[in-house]
């Protein structure tokens, strides 16, 4: 057991070692800057990834890319150009490094490839990688163009599509939604639980599946109670009419009033 341990921690210990040798720490930005330390970082998720397209039409060579790492195996070489035989020829290198962020896109350019033999003035060759925000599952590396018909500043242009820097979206919802997105989901639970509940265990039927159906067959019951409890006096709400000063007490018996004195005698 202790010989088993002993084999097996130095192979996570390289393991781990192999792991983290591709990371974004590997790029060397030739013009050192806050900003383009932090555009590195933000390719982290697409390290240790390797990347290939094929060239363009009556191109018989392959194209293969990685973010500050080794590509085809080539040492410091960021993005190498592999002909049918198997030769590489490196395009750009990641010691040599630009990175320009936007919103949903990252500029990676790789100077310091080798140099063309008899265009472009035999300048060192450069790889620009437009790295775009895709919705898409799949990464997809191509070549757009390899720009070599003029003097200088020759350079090979390529795009990556891929989800990982596609920026994360927050989210609209307000407290209230939140609460009622809360509420109705209890709600939901509460009524298939007691549902379950209700038919499985207890052996209802019909409307008494309904968890507390007793209680809920009631409810209008219930609420005009309490409406009226709430809305309606119990006391004795009678008033005395009244109507322009009349008094209210009930007035007495008024004598009869009697003509007998006006019939002749």
């Amino acid at each position: 057991m202790l010989l088993s341990v002993r084999i097996i921690t130095p192979l996570f210990v390289l393991l781990a070692g192999v792991q983290a040798k591709y990371n974004t720490d590997n790029c060397k930005l030739i013009s050192a800057s806050e900003s383009g330390n932090k555009t590195l970082h933000f390719l982290e998720p697409l390290t240790n990834k390797t990347f290939t397209a094929k060239g363009q039409e009556k191109e018989p060579y392959e194209y293969i890319f990685q973010v500050c790492g080794d590509a085809g195996g080539e040492k410091n070489a960021g993005l190498v150009q592999k002909d049918k035989d198997g030769k590489l020829v490196k395009i750009g290198s990641y010691n040599k490094t630009r990175a320009t962020k936007g919103s949903d896109w990252v500029l990676l350019v790789y100077e310091g490839g080798e140099r063309y033999d008899t265009h472009c003035s035999k300048e060192p060759r450069k790889a620009m990688i437009m790295i775009s925000c895709s919705t898409s599952a799949e990464d997809k590396f191509s070549v757009i163009l390899e720009d070599n018909q003029k003097q200088d500043d020759c350079y090979y242009l390529f795009e990556l599509d891929t989800n990982a820097i596609c920026p994360v979206i927050p989210s609209k919802l307000s407290a209230g939604s939140i609460f009622l997105i809360v509420v109705f989901s209890c709600l939901a639970v509460y009524i298939t639980g007691g549902f379950l509940y209700q038919r499985l265990v207890v052996g209802a039927k019909g409307v008494e599946q309904f968890p507390n159906y007793g209680f809920w067959s009631q409810i209008g019951n219930l609420s005009a109670d309490g409406c009226d409890f709430v809305c309606r006096s119990r006391g004795n709400r009678e008033e005395p009419p009244t109507y322009r000063g009349v008094a209210t007490e009930p007035l007495g018996e008024e004598p009869e009033e009697r003509d007998d004195h006006l019939l002749p005698m």
